[in-house]
């Protein structure tokens, strides 16, 4: 095999200088990728006017992208590319797409009358889908690239340097999270415009467009002070297809004449290494685990969708500061800078102390369960917000508002109940009696379903009943958003909670258990957890079309304590393994075997040695005489 050992580079306070260039790309990066994301949801509903549940879906599309498409960055950097050109190509594909993302959301562009509305929505549609499958691309390409590529600048001597520099990485992840979903937010709420001026979703995501291409300037200028290693090829691909092969090769045997063998990776041994078989079951044995983890990411990306909807219907005001919708998702980085020291510290330590055995898996299950709990909070949110929001008719009923054209107050007399909502009567029929005055006067009215009608009363009752339902522009009052955003904190703290016991602890746990080549692989299965789990939500926000957003909530709980419940029995009867001991029993039987093949070996080869000696003897004989 060959190989790399990288060059003495430049040092700065004992860090190679590259690393600079690749904290700063990072920064950045991160900083343009959750400052689109943070204003995502919004842009579609209130820019391309599309409802809450086709919002929620596409951005939940996208998200998963972003955490399918690292599989592929991978292949392509280990296998073809190397790490350098593949972040050098994949950020030019993410930084046209935020440009892209940028230009959709300037309205002037096709708003022709001016009233700041696009009109043409087609290619605000159309630009913003291709912006956001580049950035998928990129972000996701360039994910299990940077990191490992920062690693790769230090010798084996600064180990030190090598955990302080992931550390420093892990903190510019946070912060350019942290400061992006602050910023761009209030980008979003100025207006800006040449013919009207509308929210400027354009500066917000012009802003993060910007931060991509200084990430991308700052990597290439650093580009002669790299270690560049080539590329080894990608440990998924030979995994695929050892287990490919022996799929392939169990099917072949399926007779019952063939004898069945302990585990069917076994079937492999005719092609592949057995350590590498042995490695590849501690790896099935870990992502066994992982089929019930997507539910927890199916509500914990619910954050930047669902929840910041919510939000966009309550009061930011805290006196002294008024929070945006979309800024509320910043409560996520700050509790967790706050609960991981807390938890690692104090939390754990004392339930140790307390006799309990909290094992990596019971961690998991407990994060579960308080993200279900989160989302329990927030369904209470939702019944607290409903009872301040206007009732519009459901697609089997219809409403009528009554306005006196007169100067003289009048009696109307209407089957049902009171008015509801801002003198709104709701009526589950279309055909309606109204009595008006004294004498009454009494008309049938006829009512569409699912629509909101005015009934104009003239003065003189004899004339024309008026019903105005499209042939005039409405102008009503809506109360103010009068529920505190303030009460999402709870289901933050929840949701955040759950997250440092269940996302961190099970990165740990299945590093702990992974093979040291194999580390890749369970990398890849874990980001395919919350790639599935983003699909969940679109299928689930597609199919249920539940009326009420506090049940769809409650749902979503009721479907992650059942998945924690099934997951608590997996855990149960999961044995924890020592991998390092387990290779090292491999390649001891492995080095045993050739010692006792080459001391089989040894005798003959002596033999032929003497055998050679004497026809070499016989030879000189015959050829003297």
């Amino acid at each position: 095999k060959k190989i790399s050992i990288p060059p003495p580079l430049k040092e700065v306070f004992g860090y190679p200088i590259s690393i600079f260039f690749i904290v700063v790309n990072e920064f950045c990066e991160r900083f343009s990728y959750y400052g689109m994301r943070a204003v995502l949801v919004l842009y579609f509903t209130y820019f391309l006017r599309w409802d809450d549940d086709l919002a929620t879906s596409i951005y939940h599309t996208f998200v998963a992208l972003c955490y399918l498409t690292p599989i592929l960055g991978a292949i392509v950097a280990d296998s073809w590319l190397g790490k350098f050109k593949t972040i050098i190509y994949l950020s030019i594909v993410y930084a046209i797409g935020q440009v892209a993302m940028a230009v959709s959301a300037i309205h002037d562009i096709t708003d022709t009358d001016g009233d700041g509305i696009p009109n043409n929505m087609s290619f605000h549609v159309a630009l913003s889908m291709v912006g956001l499958f580049l950035i998928a691309l990129g972000t996701g390409g360039i994910k299990p690239c940077v990191a490992a590529f920062g690693g790769d600048q230090f010798s084996d001597h600064q180990d030190k340097q090598r955990r302080t520099f992931f550390s420093v990485f892990y903190l510019c992840i946070n912060g350019g999270s942290l400061l992006s979903t602050i910023i761009t937010p209030i980008l979003r709420a100025q207006e800006c415009g040449i013919k009207s001026k509308e929210s400027c979703y354009s500066l917000a995501f012009g802003v993060p467009a910007a931060l991509m291409v200084v990430a991308l300037l700052v990597f290439i200028v650093g580009s002669g002070m790299y270690y560049k290693d080539e590329p080894q090829g990608n440990i998924m691909l030979d995994v695929c297809k050892c287990i490919g092969f022996a799929i392939k090769n169990r099917f072949r045997h399926r007779s019952t004449r063939y004898p069945k063998r302990q585990h069917w990776m076994d079937w492999a041994e005719e092609k592949y290494d057995k350590l590498l078989i042995a490695q590849i079951k501690m790896v099935l044995k870990v992502l066994f685990l992982y089929i019930p983890l997507p539910m927890f990411w199916t509500l914990f990306d619910q954050k930047g969708s669902r929840w910041t909807l919510q939000a966009t219907t309550m009061d930011g005001n805290f006196g002294a500061l008024v929070i945006q919708p979309d800024q509320m998702q910043t409560v996520n980085p700050i509790l967790i800078l706050t609960l991981v020291p807390i938890m690692d510290i104090f939390i754990y330590p004392l339930i140790q102390k307390c006799g309990l055995n909290f094992t990596p898996l019971k961690r998991m299950t407990v994060g579960m369960f308080l993200a279900a709990i989160a989302f329990v909070c927030a369904a209470l949110v939702q019944i607290e917000i409903d009872k301040t929001l206007p009732i519009f008719p459901s697609t089997s009923q219809s409403q009528l508002k009554l306005l006196n054209m007169g100067n003289n107050s009048v009696t109307v007399r209407l089957p049902g109940n009171d008015p509801q909502d801002l003198d709104y009567f709701t009526f589950e029929s279309e055909q309606i009696s109204v009595s008006i005055g004294s004498p009454e006067v009494t008309n049938t009215l006829s009512l569409p379903m699912g629509e909101r009608q005015t009934l104009l009363i003239p003065s003189d009752l004899s004339d024309e009943w008026l019903q105005c339902l499209k042939s005039i522009t409405p102008i009503q009052d809506i109360q103010p958003n009068s529920v505190s955003m303030a009460l999402q904190i709870p289901q933050y703290f929840f949701i955040t909670a759950g997250e440092v016991m269940f996302s961190v602890t099970g990165l740990e746990f299945s590093y702990s258990q992974a093979p040291s080549n194999m580390k890749a692989v369970l990398q890849a299965g874990w980001l395919l957890t919350v790639a599935i789990g983003n699909f969940i939500v679109l299928i689930v926000a597609e199919l249920a079309k539940l009326s009420k957003q506090w049940t769809e909530f409650v749902l979503f709980a009721s479907l992650l304590v059942a998945v924690c419940f099934i997951f608590s029995i997996m855990a149960h009867f999961y044995t924890y393994m020592d991998p390092a001991e387990i290779e090292a029993q491999f390649k001891k039987k492995g080095d045993d075997d050739e010692d006792d093949k080459s001391k089989r070996q040894r005798p003959e080869v002596e033999m032929v040695k003497r055998c050679s000696v004497n026809s070499h003897k016989e030879d000189d004989k015959q050829t003297r005489i």
